[in-house]
């Protein structure tokens, strides 16, 4: 082997890309063994293959460049393993995160995807499996209150309740009932985090959707009623109303799309 290498040659053989090794260098983290005196190129021995190692190594755990050239030349096992304790913790986070926003992605995905196609005037019954859902405390409409001031409660109270507030939130109204009486006023609200604290159980239910906005289901409460009705079907437990389409995927709000399921059984 040669004893001096040129950038390209020591990149070849380090697996290290030449812009890299500029940047180190640049920023005295790793630099070449000497210069070219006639034309200032830079001059790598391939003993230095070894301490690039140690930092391509450090880099691809994530470890900030900072703290890897604060351990350099003092390293050793205790210390390097202290180093990647640290950075193990950092990934944990990170990859808690990650699973987090995947499964953010997963569950808007899902419902845009099907508020898409829907047929909006059908009302049906499907068999729905048990789903994972965190239900907030109840809500309190004073007099005259719209739908918007408890909504807001519940969002400031969102952290406490360790609720994450970018899956989609719905409505939860406890019977057909309240649902019937107060369609724009629900019992509670609840968010369809998979790590909930309660569940939407398995079942056979009644399912709607209707345009606009946040609280807002024109007739279909009386539609599903009188579908329930002329199926002779009894509805019971609670009714969930969740938004397919919002303000994650479209401006007009009076083109939202919800989705409402209460669970039925033959009379």
């Amino acid at each position: 082997m040669k004893d001096s290498l040129s950038i390209k040659e020591f990149s070849k053989l380090s697996g290290i890309e030449t812009t890299t090794l500029r940047y180190w260098d640049e920023i005295g983290l790793f630099s070449p063994e000497s210069r070219d005196p006639n034309n200032n190129y830079r001059c790598y021995s391939p003993q230095q293959i070894v301490a690039a190692n140690f930092i391509k190594v450090m880099s691809s755990l994530n470890i900030p460049l900072k703290t890897i050239a604060e351990v350099d030349e003092a390293r050793n096992p205790e210390l390097i393993v202290q180093m990647i304790e640290r950075q193990e913790k950092v990934l944990d986070k990170e990859m808690m995160r990650l699973r987090e926003c995947y499964s953010i992605i997963h569950t808007r995905r899902e419902l845009i995807n099907f508020g898409m196609n829907v047929d909006e005037s059908e009302i049906s019954t499907e068999w729905r499996d048990e789903a994972e859902i965190i239900v907030g405390p109840p809500c309190e409409f004073k007099e005259g209150q719209s739908f918007y001031e408890p909504f807001m409660q519940f969002c400031r109270q969102a952290q406490d309740l360790r609720i994450n507030l970018n899956f989609p939130i719905g409505g939860l109204h406890e019977s057909m009932e309240n649902f019937l009486r107060s369609p724009g006023q629900p019992d509670h609200f609840f968010s369809i985090d998979p790590t909930g604290n309660s569940k939407r159980e398995a079942g056979e239910y009644l399912i709607g959707h209707s345009r606009g906005y946040y609280g807002v289901f024109g007739d279909l409460p009386e539609r599903m009623a009188a579908y329930a009705q002329e199926h002779s079907l009894t509805c019971y437990g609670p009714v969930f109303a969740l938004y397919l389409i919002d303000e994650i995927c479209i401006k007009d709000h009076d083109q939202y799309l919800a989705r409402v399921l209460v669970a039925v059984k033959k009379e």
